[in-house]
């Protein structure tokens, strides 16, 4: 046998190595991800907006609060159980961003902030909301600030619970295998490996996330946290998380002209955000910042400090809507 035959039956054994490999991660990824769709199905409505297909949900009425949910995240982060702690009095929206949860994200469309932002300020006119305040959680947070700065006169206010606030110099190792700035290869990953990956690490993604708390007993399904464990939730995902640092840097220049009231909130022990960094920094940057800390509480205080969080919420909100009262008086 020549050295050419068995140079070419090895790269033929590699080939088809490879491609078993691929198969088997297109066929788990579909498998897991039709289960996460018949496990939790959307709750909400749907809405086009410039041609993403938008789900939220919402309930209760009065003064409208609109939430804005995190990285990798969804509607359910602020449906259960922080609606029911809030309480009366208010018109509570939580949406899923494009891309996450059931919503689509439209073609052409990057997931940077403004972009985000400009989809916020449309759902806003779509709905007819009357100056809604903002509750934006981690991402969500980076994302109510850019509505506030590009679109003040629909803003009544802002509650960010462990918002991103501020450039960071190094990525975190956890979030390393989520920044592909290829489209093309986050595609094929995201229709390949990814989601099984996902499942295999879904410990120690909750112990980081959650950390030094720990997830309720039905986050995968009340929770929603099946909802990460398909394609086009990682590629959203991924894609949000590479555009980070194309604006955030000009978003933080222009804290300073935010005039309404603005909330934020940090619980001590984040492991994901530092609470130094993303939340007393913006004292010096945002006139009149509320700052409130959480001893001992990691990035979801929503879950790890319900109560709190809600009266959080509602001091914020009615520093908001009185101020917005005040000014139609004026």
């Amino acid at each position: 046998m020549s050295a050419l035959t068995i140079v070419l039956i090895c790269v033929g054994a590699f080939v088809g190595a490879a491609l078993g490999l691929i198969g088997w991660g297109w066929v788990s990824t579909r498998r897991i991800a039709a289960e996460a769709e018949r496990m939790v199905p959307p709750l909400g409505k749907f809405i086009e907006i410039n041609g993403s297909r938008i789900h939220y949900y919402e309930v209760g009425e009065g003064r409208p609060l609109l939430m804005i949910h995190g990285l990798g995240g969804h509607y359910h982060q602020f449906r259960q159980p922080l609606m029911d702690a809030i309480g009366p009095g208010y018109r509570m929206i939580a949406l899923d961003r494009e891309g996450s949860g059931h919503s689509t994200r439209a073609p052409g469309q990057t997931g940077r902030l403004p972009e985000q932002a400009a989809l916020i300020k449309a759902f806003i006119d779509k709905l007819e909301l009357d100056r809604p305040m903002l509750v934006g959680h981690s991402l969500g947070g980076a994302v109510a600030l850019q509505t506030a700065v590009d679109y003040p006169q629909s803003i009544a206010g802002l509650a960010l619970l462990s918002p991103l606030t501020q450039m960071m110099d190094a990525l975190k190792p956890e979030f390393r295998r989520l920044y592909l700035p290829s489209p093309l290869f986050r595609r094929f990953l995201s229709h390949t490996f990814a989601v099984p990956l996902t499942v295999r690490n879904a410990d120690k993604v909750m112990r980081f996330v959650f950390g030094p708390n720990t997830p309720p007993d039905d986050f995968a399904t009340e929770g929603g946290g099946m909802l990460s464990l398909r394609p086009g939730h990682f590629y959203a995902t991924s894609s949000d998380l590479v555009a980070i640092p194309l604006d955030l840097a000009q978003l933080q220049a222009r804290y300073g002209s935010l005039k309404m009231p603005v909330g934020v909130l940090y619980g001590t022990g984040d492991q994901v955000l530092d609470y130094r960094v993303h939340g007393e920094r913006m004292l010096s940057q945002v006139p009149n910042l509320d700052l409130e800390l959480l001893d001992q509480v990691g990035h979801m205080p929503q879950y790890a400090d319900t109560n709190r969080v809600a009266a959080f919420i509602r001091r914020i909100a009615e520093r908001a809507f009185a101020v917005d009262r005040k000014t139609a008086v004026g």
